[in-house]
């Protein structure tokens, strides 16, 4: 038989509405009562029902988190971070990978609301953007993770990724690369690196060329397949600017396996600067996104708009670092 509230108050010897009080940790009472309480809901198995909380009107201290895969170490990584942060306000996280999936971001959409959740957190790309909407015409706080807001008129955090994508492009053009294939991801962040990559050829004074540009979708074998296609061109690129991390370590498993030497034969530079890039060997040249600075700030826009209301929707960007590490050097001299 399931455990009530009355339980608990006959157990303990107080009423229901202390406990209520102690559930919801309002209202004045002695400690000692409170912890008895406490003790018994323990002994009991009692969990306070969420739902129950929010058909009252009461927050249920949750937020929903959707990612495109949590698979990526730097969407796991971030949602560690967005996990831990939350823990500390007093909030719990669920979180769903899309797969940026329509139907699968409906579904978990729907799921979401149905469990009342106070906030969403979206670093899913939402083809859909009548979800979204809907969302927001709900009253329902959200912000955007590493995606723009568009007209949503919502709070979008992102690292800069037009500068991520120029500094990676001009630290392969500095080395002496002029032949460089970028691989970008079917995602508005990969779009902004490939104008930045763009951007850093016409400074550099080369022509950029529309044969340079590959897409895939992130995974390390889809970076060796992109390697295959690289290893069989005519004139055979000398560097590769992967749009993350994943695909970059793809790329260096596919040369390896093909004889090339890292960075004599190809130069390979990643995004994102997940834990991935040090574990490989030789070790990722890679743009870091502060991943943890914006895990925190993406948990205290949301707790704040949740506890005070929403205010202006703001774009905040977050500085890209470029960080030197062994696949990346002068091109060989017969590349």
């Amino acid at each position: 038989m399931k455990v009530t509230i009355y339980d608990v108050a006959e157990k303990a010897g107080v009423s229901i509405a202390t406990v209520s009080k102690v559930i919801n940790n309002t209202g004045n009472m002695r400690e000692s009562t409170r912890q008895k309480v406490m003790r018994v809901m323990e002994e009991l198995n009692y969990y306070p029902s969420v739902m129950a909380s929010a058909l009252t009107g009461k927050k249920t201290q949750t937020l929903g988190l959707l990612v495109p895969d949590i698979s990526n170490p730097f969407f796991s990584e971030m949602a560690r971070t967005i996990e831990d942060s939350a823990h500390e306000q007093g909030m719990s996280v669920i979180m769903c990978s899309t797969d940026e999936d329509e139907e699968k971001e409906k579904k978990y959409l729907e799921l979401l609301r149905r469990k009342q959740v106070d906030g969403f957190i979206i670093a899913s790309s939402f083809r859909e953007k009548k979800l979204l909407e809907g969302i927001k015409s709900a009253g329902i706080p959200m912000v955007m993770l590493t995606q723009n807001s568009g007209t949503l008129g919502v709070t979008s955090i992102s690292v800069d990724d037009f500068t991520g994508g120029y500094e990676a492009t001009s630290h392969l053009l500095s080395l002496g690369h002029e032949n460089i294939v970028i691989i970008t991801e079917p995602r508005l962040s990969s779009k902004m690196r490939l104008y930045g990559f763009r951007e850093a050829y016409e400074t550099y004074g080369f022509s950029y060329k529309e044969e340079l540009v590959m897409e895939t979708v992130a995974s390390m074998e889809n970076g060796k397949q992109c390697f295959q296609e690289i290893f069989q061109k005519k004139k055979r690129p000398t560097a590769v600017f992967a749009c993350n991390d994943l695909i970059a370590i793809g790329v260096i498993q596919g040369a390896r396996e093909h004889g090339l030497n890292i960075p004599e034969d190809l130069s390979i530079v990643g995004f994102d600067n997940t834990i991935l890039a040090t574990t490989t060997v030789p070790s990722l040249t890679t743009v870091a996104q502060p991943i943890k600075e914006m895990g925190k700030k993406v948990v205290n826009v949301i707790v704040d708009h949740i506890q005070h209301g929403e205010k202006n929707a703001e774009r905040i960007l977050f500085k890209p670092t470029l960080i030197a590490r062994d696949t990346t050097g002068k091109p060989h001299k017969n590349g």
